[in-house]
């Protein structure tokens, strides 16, 4: 069992998930139960995947919820890149969120890579 408040990358998942939900403030309210909801639940499922799987005895169960975290990130991706192409948020400001994001899924990359080859 692992500490996952020690991992930078479930530090990293945290300030996305305040980002993003700043971001979300920009959203009209008419999709407060659509494209808001939806990038809630993405967001959110990073940082709480990277910290499920800590407690996994396992490495392969570790890099199972690592990659469960790293599809919410894609999903995350997608689901910014539609706001912005629905005009819903400023392309600059989705542009520089995901920046964050594809930092984030290089870590976890790398982190599950270390775990596979040294365990």
């Amino acid at each position: 069992m692992r500490n996952f408040r020690e991992l930078d990358i479930w530090k990293e998942g945290r300030i996305i998930v305040k980002s993003t939900y700043l971001l979300m403030r920009e959203m009209p309210d008419a999709e407060k139960f659509g494209l808001t909801s939806q990038i809630k639940r993405s967001v959110i499922s990073i940082p709480s995947n990277i910290a499920e799987g800590c407690a996994k005895s396992s490495e392969k169960d570790l890099c199972r919820f690592l990659e469960i975290s790293l599809g919410s990130c894609f999903e995350l991706e997608t689901q910014l890149l539609l706001c912005s192409d629905v005009e819903y948020l400023n392309e600059d400001l989705v542009l520089k969120q995901i920046e964050s994001i594809q930092l984030l899924e290089k870590r976890i990359s790398s982190f599950m890579t270390f775990l596979r080859k040294n365990h």
